[in-house]
């Protein structure tokens, strides 16, 4: 097993601890509903989200993603990686050039969507979920497949294909981009290697969270609505049906939100998404470059290039 596909599921497993409760706020706000009552309390502001039923819904959703992201982070590493390596030109010591490093991301983003969009799909559905469905992630689920098929796991897939491969491309991007900057800048202040390696892991990884949730926020607030509808065969678990029996595409869930909500309904969370990206992929990063200094005969960092 390659060191890239063990850091990289270790430390999405390890992401998820940490981001877990404020990506149960960020979902909320997206959605425009709350826990206690979808169809009546509308949610516009992180506080209103908050209005939790216990101190153990904010572990809602974490089931699904726990058992996922490790292997999401495997598919997207390896992929990138392997995508990357493919596409540069010159020799193997060399930087990738920018554009290599986006496409590859993007690459990576498209392959992940195999494991991301049920992921998504079960934790969106578990988050939003009345208290009065007690549900959870297996409810979820099995209630999907009961009523869908496994086909009904990939709801929504086309937007989070979109989604992910932008994502992703602006996500190894930034990290690759300010890396460079950084390690050239802390070299010429002759700062200690250790300490260099830190502040570039942590300050780039963060970096890289909130730059590519900024890029793609409007299509996450798609996804989850699209992903939210329940048809009328489903458990409401989200306090409201589909009007008609229809579920509507990305679309018209895109008109029909600009319509009645404004503009800013794309943007909505994404403060409290901003923050939680910067912890938990600055984390992540650390995690990940760490264990491939200790699993690889040679430091690496991602993108192949010795430091």
């Amino acid at each position: 097993m390659s060191p890239d596909f063990i850091a990289s599921y270790i430390s999405g497993a390890a992401a998820l601890l940490i981001g877990n409760p404020l990506d149960i706020i960020k979902v909320r706000l997206q959605a425009g509903t709350s826990n206690q009552s979808p169809s009546t309390t509308p949610v516009s502001t992180p506080r209103q989200a908050c209005r939790l039923s216990g101190i153990f819904s904010l572990l809602r959703g974490a089931a699904a993603p726990s058992l996922g992201s490790g292997a999401l982070n495997s598919i997207l590493f390896v992929t990138y990686n392997r995508t990357s390596d493919f596409l540069k030109t010159g020799r193997a010591t060399d930087d990738a050039s920018l554009w290599t490093v986006w496409v590859a991301g993007a690459v990576g983003g498209i392959a992940a969507c195999v494991v991301s969009t049920p992921i998504e799909l079960i934790k969106c559905r578990t988050q939003l979920a009345s208290p009065i469905a007690k549900s959870n992630s297996w409810k979820v689920a099995k209630g999907i497949i009961r009523t869908e098929g496994l086909r009904g796991l990939y709801y929504g897939g086309m937007v989070t294909a979109l989604r992910d491969s932008v994502g992703y491309g602006f996500y190894f991007w930034s990290y690759e981009l300010s890396s460079r900057f950084a390690v050239s800048r802390m070299n010429d202040r002759g700062i200690d290697s250790s300490t260099r390696e830190a502040a570039k892991v942590l300050l780039c990884g963060g970096l890289a969270g909130v730059v590519s949730w900024a890029s793609i926020f409007p299509l996450d607030v798609i996804k989850t609505r699209v992903q939210m509808q329940v048809s009328r065969e489903s458990t409401p678990i989200l306090g409201s049906l589909v009007a008609g029996g229809r579920k509507l595409g990305a679309i018209e869930i895109a008109k029909n939100a600009y319509k009645n909500e404004g503009l800013e309904v794309f943007f909505r969370g994404l403060a409290v998404c901003s923050v939680r990206a910067f912890f938990v992929n600055a984390a992540q990063w650390a995690v990940y470059e760490w264990l491939m200094r200790e699993l690889s005969p040679t430091p690496v960092t991602v993108s192949g290039f010795e430091e």
